[in-house]
This record gives C-alpha cells, structure tokens and sequence, in this order.
C-alpha cells in the first residue's frame, strides 16, 4: 500500500528474490477493494505523506475487520518521531533506510504469528476434550477417542455452538442433511455413543433438555 519510488522497487525486488510474491497498490480511490481482490497475507503500509495517516488508519481498522491480516508500516526514518503515536495500527514497523534482510526477518515473524493464530482457532477445547478441526481428531486427556464420521460430525456442530440448544430435528437437518429420512432416534442412538466414548463420571459435556432436544454444555 504505497506510492513507487526507486527505494521501494529495490525492496519489492529483494522480497521477491526471497520467495515472496508483491504487487504494489496505490494510494488512491478504490484501494480496500484492490486490496481485497487480491487477499494478500501481509500489509506493507507506506506512511510516508502521500496519503494522510489518519486515512490510513481508517483504512488498516477497516481491513482487519473484514479479515485479520497482519500489517507492518514503512516509515521514513525522519518520520517516524512526528508519526509515533499513530503506529498502534500497524503490528510492526520498520524504519527507513530499510535493510532488505531485516524486513525478510520482520515479515516472516509476523507470517508465522499469523499461521500460529490460525491454528488454534483449529482446535475446541472444553474441559479436557480437544477436538482437532484440522485432523478431524478428538481427545480426552490423552486418551484418542475413536469416533464414526456422523459422530465426529454431530460433536463437533454441537461444540462450535456451545450453549445453544438444537431439537432433533434441527440437528438431523443439520448434520445429516436435508435429504435424511431418518428419525428422531438417529440422533438419540448417536448421541448416546457420543457419551460413551467422551464422558465419564466426572465429565459431561452435552446436555440433554427435557422435551426439546440437546447441547454442548458452556463452560461457566
């Protein structure tokens, strides 16, 4: 997100020798939405007057809530005393004269704190119980419990609305689709094998409610 100048053609080349792809867009109309066509990993933000800061941090609040994309701002090194108070936008900066490696470094910390932060929203934990999204695997302790493919599925719809109460129906509706015509004891059968395989005498974690249906259990 910058204006080009020779100094940082130097910098987009030295990334692109490192094994990253850059394209540059420019301060101007419609810049959220090139942006967003191209849903790039990381921000590079020029703050270098072109556009004025306070745009740009309208701008940068506006992508992080549409998408959590890390951002590190550029700073003209005789800047960066005037701008201080306004890089709270960024999750890191770095200051001109720019250092082709140290950016590399930068870039690649804040990459892996990004792939890091994604990979715990791949797991549901509750008390004991980790339900792997990316292995489709399911803990209790350090215990692997072996589930079928609907009751891994019935477990993890039920853990990813935890609190909400489903009737059988919904929940046929929704995990076995709506071309089942299968009864309401589908879910019961499946349900009750559930708690066999994930609950014990000092673990439960779905609920039955009387007359409508179940939930997974939030924790207090």
């Amino acid at each position: 997100m910058a204006q080009e100048s020779m100094e940082l053609t130097g910098l987009i080349s030295g990334l692109i020798r490192s094994g990253f792809a850059c394209s540059i867009v420019r301060h101007g109309n419609g810049l959220l939405e090139q942006i967003a066509a191209q849903s790039p990993d990381l921000i590079l933000a020029e703050m270098d007057g072109h556009l004025a800061n306070s745009r740009i941090q309208e701008l940068v609040k506006s992508m992080k809530q549409k998408k959590r994309t890390p951002v590190m701002a550029l700073v003209p090194g005789e800047m960066l005393d005037s701008i201080d108070g306004q890089l709270n936008i960024a999750d890191d900066f770095l200051a001109s004269p720019y250092d082709d490696r140290e950016l590399v470094l930068r870039i690649k910390r804040l990459l892996n704190h990004k792939a890091e932060g994604a990979a715990s929203t791949e797991l549901i934990k509750s008390d004991g119980l980790v339900i792997d999204l990316a292995k489709c695997g399911v803990t209790v302790g350090s215990k692997v419990v072996q589930l079928t493919f609907k009751e891994y599925e019935l477990l993890k719809f039920l853990a990813s609305n935890r609190g909400r109460v489903y009737t059988r129906e919904a929940l046929l509706n929704k995990v076995w689709g709506y071309d089942y015509y299968g009864g309401d004891r589908t879910v019961d059968v499946h349900v009750r094998r559930l708690r066999s395989k994930i609950e014990d005498s000092k673990h439960t974690y779905i609920e039955t409610v009387r007359n409508i249906g179940y939930r997974f259990i939030k924790e207090a």
